[in-house]
């Protein structure tokens, strides 16, 4: 039986689990991970997740989208329940193209959106046809 690697973190030297099982997986391995759409074409990859402290939730992948070494990025908030895992692919699937994306709410780098007003996470379920839970 081979059991799960550990790797250690360099600032603290504690282990920090970087495997995955069927259901679970690390954020560590999330960020990075490439976006298509239902057609197989790459459309970015996952920047970072915003995480309801709460409830514990995935709310939002935060897509990075367009650009070239960071000149002409954007930043596209879906929401997580849109996306689906593709184990061929390797990465998650969202049903859209890129014109859908292009017109999909999104801010610059650099200029963080207001998380806080309840208005710009309903224009995003709105836009993405996410029912509210």
């Amino acid at each position: 039986m081979q059991s799960n690697p550990t790797y250690t973190t360099a600032a603290a030297g504690a282990p920090l689990e970087m495997d995955e099982t069927d259901r679970l997986i690390s954020s560590e391995k999330v960020g990075g991970t490439a976006v298509y759409d239902a057609s197989g074409e790459r459309l970015g990859t996952v920047h970072h997740l915003m995480i309801d402290k709460q409830a514990g939730n995935v709310e939002y992948a935060v897509m990075s989208f367009g650009g070239f070494l960071g000149i002409g990025e954007s930043y596209n908030p879906l929401p997580w329940r849109s996306l689906t895992y593709d184990t061929g692919l390797g990465g998650y699937v969202v049903n859209a193209n890129r014109a859908r994306l292009e017109q999909a709410p999104r801010y610059a780098p650099g200029t963080e959106p207001s998380w806080t007003d309840p208005g710009y996470r309903d224009r995003i379920d709105q836009y993405w046809m996410i029912p509210p839970v």
